[in-house]
């Protein structure tokens, strides 16, 4: 019997997990049984698909395009699958990428929910603050917030979040309150290196939007690591307001330069692969974030 569907949903569990050992763990085989079914599959090929030391595996630029292509077709696989469900019930696995701050502060309250109205779902829950291709991590559902990139992707927007520059109140009492734009010059800025990211803050200064640009030490890729250092005095940050609205009302940080904010933000937005016939356990899923999901 021809197992090649079987050695790509292999494939792509080594992929995902970076390692031989760890497809073998989300498989539930041993690892010699996916180093042979690598073996057979690059022979059958012709190519090398990854390259594999003892500490790390990357794949080739030959596995990279046969990644892209697998992930399609499986993923289009799957959702046929689920198009013939007898009883129209939301069933089976359900992968979700969420960021840090909106998994940890507004999707997990509502996940017990969402499991308990369908029980014949189990929800598989990755938090990164790194943007994610869906097909590539075979992701179901990716929560984002910021402007849309791939056209190619169903988007159902969740809501809006508008931007606040904070600090803590220790940090205020040690280094002064900026009153203004200019006096940020004298304050320690925390930022973030996403690549999408820039070092400058807009702000609205006698009635026209000018960006202000920052320095500061520190810098990080995670909007939950600038949100603990701004808590933990460690200087001013800007971020969405959705994220810190507990630590303003709770008066762990304050808001800064309110006068002078341009009330710019971002989208919020449930993302997943549109298919004629989307996978019931998507479509719930989306549909419940519309209306649960409260930002």
């Amino acid at each position: 019997m021809d197992n090649r569907l079987g050695e790509m949903e292999m494939f792509l569990a080594v992929a995902a997990e970076g390692s031989l050992a760890g497809a073998a763990k989300a498989l539930r085989i041993t690892p010699s049984a996916v180093s042979r079914g690598m073996a057979r599959l690059e022979a059958r090929l012709g190519v090398q698909l990854a390259t594999r030391t003892t500490r790390a595996l990357a794949l080739t630029p030959e596995g990279q395009a046969y990644h892209a292509r697998v992930a399609g077709l499986m993923a289009e696989i799957d959702a046929i699958e689920h198009s013939f469900e007898r009883d129209r019930v939301p069933r089976g696995p359900l992968r979700v990428n969420a960021s840090v701050p909106l998994g940890m502060q507004f999707l997990i309250p509502i996940l017990p929910a969402y499991l308990q109205a369908h029980p014949g779902v189990t929800v598989d829950l990755t938090l990164s603050d790194a943007l994610v291709e869906l097909v590539e991590e075979r992701a179901d559902v990716a929560i984002r917030v910021g402007p849309l990139r791939d056209t190619g992707i169903k988007a159902a927007k969740l809501g809006r979040s508008t931007m606040v520059v904070v600090a803590s109140p220790d940090y205020l009492a040690r280094c002064g309150t900026p009153r203004n734009p200019h006096d940020l010059e004298r304050h320690t800025c925390l930022r973030f290196n996403f690549r999408r990211s820039i070092d400058s803050w807009p702000f609205r200064i006698d009635g026209a939007v000018v960006q202000r640009t920052m320095d500061g030490p520190f810098l990080a890729n995670s909007g939950e690591a600038v949100r603990l250092m701004a808590l933990a005095g460690g200087g001013i940050a800007r971020m969405g307001r959705f994220h810190v609205a507990a630590d303003l009302a709770a008066g762990r940080l304050v808001e800064l330069l309110a006068a002078f904010n341009p009330g710019d933000g971002e989208d919020i937005h449930a993302l997943f692969v549109g298919h004629e016939r989307l996978a019931l356990r998507v479509r719930s899923f989306v549909d419940f974030l519309k209306t649960n999901l409260v930002l």
